[in-house]
């Protein structure tokens, strides 16, 4: 069960299919953190083609290379802390979309997004849950100035809210926002990426 709704979630994260991007970061520089434990390579089973390997990439910063079944995505992220709960902000390397056989006047349509997930333990596993779309959509649907956003297409939502604004929602509904059937717990299998 919890394999599945972790393979949902990330697929659709990456896919910019089903995460909810904002246009804006979770942190300000005041609200970053650094901790080492997150240093590593995780996954869920030793033998799994997926893996989420975090690596420092500067004072406050961390590169991960999210790997699944051969095909990987960069990212930049940023560990930050709200209200006494950690939270990761992931922002998509934007050399990847380089990579694509797509022309550079299609890829200029693509907008970069951060996305966010609740981190709730970092050893001995790492326990983080995504925002979810689902209930993200019912709230805005009952309360459409619940925060800044946009809707894309039939339902697709993607926030626009400055910072400050996004802090305050994600303090507010944090256990709301970022539950789930399970949070996704990820093992470390090797201590360096």
């Amino acid at each position: 069960m919890k394999r599945t709704a972790l393979l949902l979630i990330v697929s659709v994260c990456l896919t910019l299919a089903g995460c909810v991007p904002s246009l804006n970061p979770l942190y300000t520089e005041k609200d970053l953190t650094f901790d080492p434990a997150l240093v590593g390579v995780w996954s869920e089973q030793d033998d799994s083609q997926e893996t989420w390997a975090f690596e420092k990439a500067g004072e406050k910063q961390y590169k991960l290379v999210y790997t699944d079944k051969g095909k990987t995505g960069e990212f930049e992220v940023r560990l930050l802390k709200l209200g006494g709960t950690l939270y990761l902000d992931l922002f998509a390397e934007g050399d990847g979309l380089k990579d694509s056989k797509r022309n550079d006047f299609y890829l200029s349509h693509f907008i970069p997004g951060h996305t966010f997930a609740k981190v709730t333990q970092i050893g001995p596993t790492l326990r983080m849950a995504f925002m979810n779309p689902d209930w993200l959509k019912k709230l805005l649907e009952k309360d459409p100035k619940a925060i800044g956003h946009q809707l894309i297409g039939e339902d697709r939502i993607v926030l626009t809210a400055p910072t400050r604004e996004l802090q305050e929602f994600v303090l507010k509904h944090a256990k709301e926002a970022f539950g789930s059937d399970e949070p996704s717990d990820l093992k470390r299998i090797k201590p360096k990426p």
